[in-house]
């Protein structure tokens, strides 16, 4: 089988969930902590993988670097991803436009 009739068979939801691949996600937890890294995946469990990862405690303002993480997915709040949508100039237009 080519690549491309795998691609013509793959869902909706795993095409939107592979163009998410590399892209900086913020991701908050149930126990009030805030991950920012770069998604690398999920395993079969759908716990998420982050690599270059900060973790924040909501209400705490430091932060420390805890490299690559593996979410579980019942631990997982809300993600959001980085809009790549930028201005001419390179910088994204106001702090709504961070995330989507």
């Amino acid at each position: 089988m080519s690549p491309s009739s795998t691609d013509q068979n793959t869902s909706p939801s795993i095409t939107a969930l592979k163009s998410l691949l590399t892209t900086t996600l913020r991701i908050t937890t149930t126990d009030n902590r805030v991950f920012i890294g770069t998604f690398m995946g999920t395993d079969q469990l759908l716990n998420i993988i982050l690599v270059n990862t900060e973790e924040y405690i909501l209400g705490n303002e430091t932060s420390r670097f805890v490299g690559q993480v593996m979410l579980p997915w019942r631990l997982v709040l809300h993600v959001e991803a980085f809009n790549q949508q930028s201005t001419p100039n390179g910088k994204a237009e106001d702090d709504k436009s961070l995330y989507i």
